[in-house]
């Protein structure tokens, strides 16, 4: 969706499958509240009982309208993006459950993939700390490999867009 699509009021579908009510539209986020809820009083505001998240440019992106929408995007395979293979998931899943026993998470690192000067493409999915500070566990979905880097050259690497997807998808092709 692009960021005109949305006003006060519309249901919509968010990148996790949820259903969600636009609460507020900003210059360049919107607001939401998460619709799980039987108790229509939860949705009563504002102020919402329900928390009100903010949805930046890429999580705005990433909704739909309906369901079916959600469902052909899923499918297009046109983002070039390789995916995730199971065994993949369930390891970096273990990992980030390890880390939430040792707070403080950094979870807004783990919020972006990045791209290396080289054009590959960074998943983080954990992060642990160690004696050279916080390392960010990621992984290369291209290469299928797992790897770690310190946080501050992490954050350092620009944020991968869609076209960083298409173009690193493209150089795998032209091999």
């Amino acid at each position: 969706m692009k960021h005109s699509d949305f006003y006060i009021g519309l249901e919509f579908i968010g990148s996790g499958g949820f259903r969600w009510r636009c609460t507020d539209v900003g210059l360049r986020t919107i607001a939401a509240i998460l619709l799980d809820q039987d108790d229509p009083n939860w949705y009563q505001g504002p102020p919402y009982i329900a928390a009100e998240i903010v949805f930046d440019e890429q999580e705005i992106e990433r909704s739909h309208l309906t369901e079916t929408d959600a469902i052909l995007s899923a499918m297009d395979g046109s983002s070039g993006h390789p995916g995730y293979p199971g065994d993949v998931i369930n390891k970096m899943m273990k990992a980030r459950l390890e880390a939430a026993k040792h707070p403080p998470l950094r979870k807004g690192v783990l919020r972006f993939d990045r791209l290396t000067l080289k054009g590959e493409i960074l998943h983080p999915y954990s992060v642990r700390k160690d004696d050279e500070g916080w390392m960010v566990l990621v992984y290369l979905p291209f290469r299928h490999e797992f790897s770690e880097m310190l946080e501050q050259e992490f954050i350092a690497l620009p944020i991968a867009n869609a076209a960083d997807i298409k173009a690193r998808a493209a150089a795998d092709a032209g091999r």
